[in-house]
């Protein structure tokens, strides 16, 4: 069956498809946990896939178990690890290297796939200096499209604190890369209808908004809460007799940790913290200082470091209630899964995450930068269990429709309609190429 029969018929044909991305496990994110989910599920769908990202041997000491997930590691999948260096500076974010892309023209001239897909590939292109992929598919006459994953210029100021007339210029210029790469691709797909609009405005004028990121339904069931799991799982007996609130993510200073730090200490004044277990699920460079200072806040404050992706449904669903203060979300791949959990979000009015909260019905938006906001509405749900379980409950419906299969097939229907596209862009150059050949009495092309 070719792709044209299933745009007929809606069902799906097995595709030659290559990925280029700026990350992957064992890094756990949003876009490495859904990076992760495509793949099994493309695996199970029989397409044949390579997969490249960056080499994660630097990062051994922290990762000892990067191997796992490089080489053959599903069946019709295939991860190529790139030569890589430091992204920006940052030693434990690794991004390719320039050299490295002569090995993906190479694997990609081996493979011949239907279509290239491209995570991040502004973040990409600082790394090879070329628009990943495109000169390939360009050669080749497939698509070749790109994934929005991240704002960067929100990120910018993190990790770049320059005078305020150079920061300007550097960031005007740089979302004048921006744009221009995303713009260079045949499509560019945005994850959520509130960060779609963002993106047009910057100036991205092939963007297309889908939903592209979902929960394993089947794993995140009510049964899995234990009345002493975390004694279990983890060997902390008390955390099952307090209000657990848990905090998944990596500890960067982009996901908000500066000001979650400020405004649990304001919390501290109004609410009593002995009642409360403080979750962290994750690792990063704010580690120790995130430890240090709700140290003095509670002595009920637990650092489970890195969270293999099969354990997040049995954490969540043992937990009360989930916070995060990351104010550049695109989307928020841990408000679905807390909310599939079962269990109620606080989390800043901006950004993607808003997409899926319902204020005062699922979860609480308080006002960005407003740490008494913040702690009056995190005090509300630590005092009221009922609100947290109605919360809860409504949290787990409103999700529903949400599964990593539909939205993975979502994308496949997105590849193949390129494929069709393409195919009918070429047919059509080809037909005017053959009209014009004739008009000037030459003999017409039988390619």
């Amino acid at each position: 069956m070719s792709v044209e029969d299933n745009c007929e018929t809606g069902e799906t044909v097995e595709m030659k498809i290559a990925i280029i991305a700026s990350g992957f496990l064992p890094i756990i994110d949003g876009v490495t946990i859904s990076g992760w989910q495509r793949l099994q599920i493309l695996s199970q769908q029989g397409h044949q896939v390579r997969f490249f990202c960056p080499d994660y041997s630097s990062l051994s000491k922290t990762y000892p178990d990067w191997q796992d997930y490089t080489g053959n590691i599903l069946p019709g999948v295939r991860v190529i690890n790139l030569t890589s260096n430091s992204f920006v500076g940052l030693d434990y974010e690794p991004n390719v290297t320039r050299s490295s892309y002569q090995l993906v023209l190479a694997e990609l001239k081996r493979f011949q796939p239907d279509i290239v897909h491209v995570d991040e590939p502004e973040r990409l292109y600082v790394g090879f200096w070329r628009i990943a992929g495109l000169d390939y598919a360009r050669q080749a006459g497939i698509p070749c499209i790109s994934f929005f994953r991240t704002n960067f210029l929100d990120y910018l100021a993190d990790y770049f604190p320059l005078p305020k007339p150079i920061f300007t210029a550097v960031k005007f210029l740089l979302q004048k890369l921006i744009v221009w790469v995303y713009n260079s691709y045949d499509l560019t797909l945005v994850t959520s209808k509130v960060t779609y609009p963002q993106v047009v405005d910057l100036g991205i004028n092939n963007a297309r908004s889908a939903n592209l990121v979902g929960f394993d339904s089947d794993r995140f069931t009510p049964n899995l809460r234990q009345p002493d799991f975390f004694a279990a799982q983890y060997g902390l007996s008390s955390a099952d007799r307090l209000i657990k609130i848990v905090f998944l993510g990596r500890l960067y200073p982009d996901k908000g940790w500066d000001f979650t730090l400020k405004a649990l200490k304001s919390l501290s004044s109004e609410v009593n913290l002995n009642q409360v277990a403080i979750i962290v699920a994750g690792d990063g460079p704010m580690r120790e200082e995130i430890e240090a200072e709700l140290s003095n806040l509670t002595p009920n404050l637990h650092l489970l470091g890195r969270v293999a992706p099969e354990n997040v449904p049995a954490l969540l669903v043992n937990c009360d209630l989930h916070v995060t203060t990351s104010e550049k979300e695109t989307r928020g791949l841990t408000i679905l899964e807390a909310f599939a959990a079962g269990i109620p979000v606080i989390a800043p009015n901006s950004g993607g995450v808003i997409e899926n909260i319902q204020h005062g019905k699922n979860g609480f938006l308080y006002t960005p930068g407003d740490r008494l906001d913040f702690a009056r509405k995190l005090k509300l749900l630590i005092e009221n269990n009922r609100l947290r379980q109605e919360m809860g409950d409504r949290a787990r419906l409103s999700v529903q429709e949400y599964s990593w299969s539909q939205a993975v097939q979502n994308l496949v229907d997105l590849w193949q309609e390129a494929i069709q596209k393409s195919k009918v862009k070429s047919q059509k150059l080809k037909t005017l190429y053959q009209q014009l050949a004739i008009s000037k009495g030459l003999p017409p092309s039988s390619s």
